[in-house]
């Protein structure tokens, strides 16, 4: 099982770099820009010229439609490093003509509720020119895939060379109004904040990956491996009876590091909401929250447990089990479930989880099966003393020769 475990560790740290068409440029059919930089999701980049002495940005977003009748855009937040409140600039086909339009939109927050629809209104920030266009020109069409450069010249707050800029696509617009993005890591995540002078990225992002990174080695080894062993070491060693006490001691213990190490985890994802104000993952939280009360409430039995003379013993043995067995299935469930919102769902590390997780249920499997021939050999052998065929004590043999 270290092996795998040590293969898992390996995967989940293992990211592939990005892909080659997310590389920036800094050159287009219209302009030649100062710099450029890669953004860090939906293989997206920009590239900018700023002009310090009259704080005047020219800008391009380089990006991709996800479906033909989706959108892309990109804004700046004046503010902070979220959506809601965001200026932006969002490109779709005018469902009237089917051509290529560009229109302003501030984002407040009952949008970000989804309690009103997305309206175009004019920016309160100094917008000089805006523009966009489809990669291959005039005769492009919109299709999923197609590239799209969105231009825009903005006059900046004098001496603010830091902008937090924000991304996405979505896939349909209703009328001139956008619809809500899809909802992964990778849409979820996407903004940045970006020194215009530097070109350096804010080291938020980065934090936050290595905090997601750490949450899921954790949790995945946690949850998903070491609290099933542990079942497994308690239900089919303790029958061992030259093992003694050991098989309690070895559950005990390695359910006990499943809790400490998940409790590390659980604490990195508190983190990650605090770090995220936007993002929200309902289903994995409220497992995560599930999981981590159930493993308390586990650990706290261990102070409460009757001795085997005690005759609420049989209770806590039922308690125990019942809680045990649901912490273990919503934990395995709760793996998949951040394999998912991380947007690993075919990736490497999945599957590598699911070998471990394969591995584990064939070694219970194959206990399994012995521990029914075992127990039918038994019941077998005690059928056959209680005839008198197997065992026959020596008392009986030495009388029947008087």
């Amino acid at each position: 099982m270290l092996p795998l475990l040590l293969l898992l560790f390996s995967l989940l740290s293992f990211h592939p770099p990005a892909a080659v068409s997310a590389r920036c440029t800094t050159v287009t059919t219209a302009k030649t820009f100062k710099k450029c930089k890669t953004l860090p999701s939906q293989q997206a980049s920009i590239a900018w010229t700023f002009h310090p002495h009259n704080a005047t940005l020219e800008i391009v977003f380089f990006g991709t439609f996800i479906s033909p009748s989706g959108w892309v855009g990109w804004g700046i937040n004046p503010s902070s490093p979220q959506m809601t409140g965001t200026r932006a600039l969002i490109a779709f086909p005018d469902p009237n003509s089917g051509r290529l339009v560009l229109l302003p939109y501030i984002l407040d927050p009952t949008v970000k509720l989804q309690k009103n629809s997305l309206v175009s209104n004019p920016l309160d920030i100094n917008l000089l020119t805006s523009s966009a266009t489809l990669y291959g020109g005039r005769l492009a069409t919109i299709h999923d895939g197609a590239s799209i450069q969105i231009h825009a010249t903005l006059k900046l707050v004098p001496n603010k060379t830091k902008i937090h800029y924000v991304w996405n696509r979505g896939l349909y617009v209703q009328g001139y109004s956008p619809t809500i993005h899809p909802t992964t890591v990778n849409d979820l995540s996407s903004v940045t904040t970006i020194d215009l002078l530097s070109g350096t990225e804010s080291t938020k992002h980065s934090n936050i990956q290595t905090l997601k990174l750490a949450h899921g080695i954790i949790n995945g080894i946690a949850w998903g491996i070491l609290l099933p062993v542990g079942v497994v070491i308690s239900r089919y060693l303790r029958h061992i009876q030259s093992l003694g006490p050991a098989w309690f001691y070895a559950h005990a213990g390695v359910q006990l590091s499943a809790f400490f190490l998940g409790t590390a985890g659980f604490s990195i994802g508190l983190r990650l909401g605090d770090l995220s104000p936007g993002v929200v993952y309902g289903l994995h939280r409220k497992l995560g929250f599930a999981v981590f009360c159930l493993a308390s409430l586990q650990t706290l039995a261990l102070l409460f447990r009757p001795k085997t003379t005690n005759k609420y013993r049989k209770y806590w043995k039922s308690y125990h089990h019942f809680v045990g067995y649901a912490c273990v299935v919503m934990g395995v469930v709760n793996v998949f479930q951040g394999f998912e919102v991380m947007g690993e769902g075919r990736s490497y590390a999945k599957l590598g989880y699911c070998l471990c997780l394969s591995t584990l249920i064939g070694v219970c499997v194959a206990l399994e099966v012995n521990s029914w021939v075992v127990f039918c050999r038994k019941a077998k052998e005690d059928k056959l003393r209680r005839e008198g065929v197997l065992g026959t004590p020596v008392k009986q043999i030495g009388s029947s020769h008087n």
